[in-house]
């Protein structure tokens, strides 16, 4: 592995963003499909979670990793308080409603705020493990579909031009390759604290999908979209199995 196939994954996982913003027309009354779109997403995130970030191996490590992973979560939710106080609470949010007074710099800064501990946790695995993950990209990439399909009817509620939405995916899809090329650049430097930093993005990634994620699925998709989550968490935990 090299850096630059840390890059092309990293900026792989987050290109999804762009097929979210292209559904993010057709799909823009059918809320519900958007609804069970995000919850798959969910549920394939859910089992990086719990396969890839925090098995049971990891936290067999000691309590330390436990509180990694509660500081992880505790980062971001303050974090994600800041971005929603100045305006990007509504990044997530299925049909655009309200998002008029959102701030598309905000909800920028938010969807990076999501993106970010994957992108990391991606570069470290992959100086680490010597190979890439397909479970953890696919959780990643799909993952990444909705919040674009969400995000970007946020940002043309906020009057934002399809022009620059794309735009702004495109710098974000670049940050996150950068960010995963310094996960594996720093490797090295972190390999004692490697359990303890994907303990860290676990919290944050599950403290995201408990706040915002899970929630907006299920508002929107209604109680199918239970099924639709497990369903997701099953295909993402099969793909472990691939060697």
């Amino acid at each position: 592995m090299s850096v630059w196939q840390a890059i092309a994954w990293g900026g792989l996982s987050s290109s999804a963003l762009y097929i979210g913003q292209a559904l993010a027309g057709p799909l823009e009354k059918a809320d519900r499909v958007t609804g069970m779109i995000m919850g798959f997403g969910a549920g394939t995130l859910l089992s990086a979670v719990a396969y890839e970030l925090v098995p049971q191996t990891t936290l067999k490590e000691g309590v330390d990793i436990g509180v990694a992973f509660l500081l992880g979560a505790l980062v971001y939710y303050v974090a994600d308080r800041v971005v929603d106080s100045g305006g990007g609470a509504d990044r997530q949010q299925i049909g655009g409603t309200g998002a008029e007074r959102g701030s598309g710099a905000a909800m920028f800064l938010g969807a990076l705020l999501d993106g970010v501990p994957e992108a990391f946790i991606l570069g470290i695995g992959l100086a680490l493990g010597g190979s890439v993950s397909i479970a953890f990209i696919a959780a990643v990439f799909v993952s990444n579909i909705p919040q674009g399909v969400a995000g970007t009817s946020s940002l043309q509620a906020a009057g934002y031009p399809g022009s620059r939405i794309f735009w702004m995916w495109t710098a974000l899809t670049v940050t996150c390759a950068i960010v995963a090329a310094l996960g594996f650049l720093l490797a090295e430097y972190v390999h004692a604290q490697g359990l303890h930093a994907a303990a860290f993005a676990g919290g944050a990634v599950l403290t995201m999908l408990a706040n915002s994620m899970m929630p907006e699925a299920f508002e929107h998709g209604g109680r199918t979209v239970g099924l639709v989550t497990v369903l997701g968490f099953l295909l993402a935990g099969a793909l472990t199995l691939v060697p």
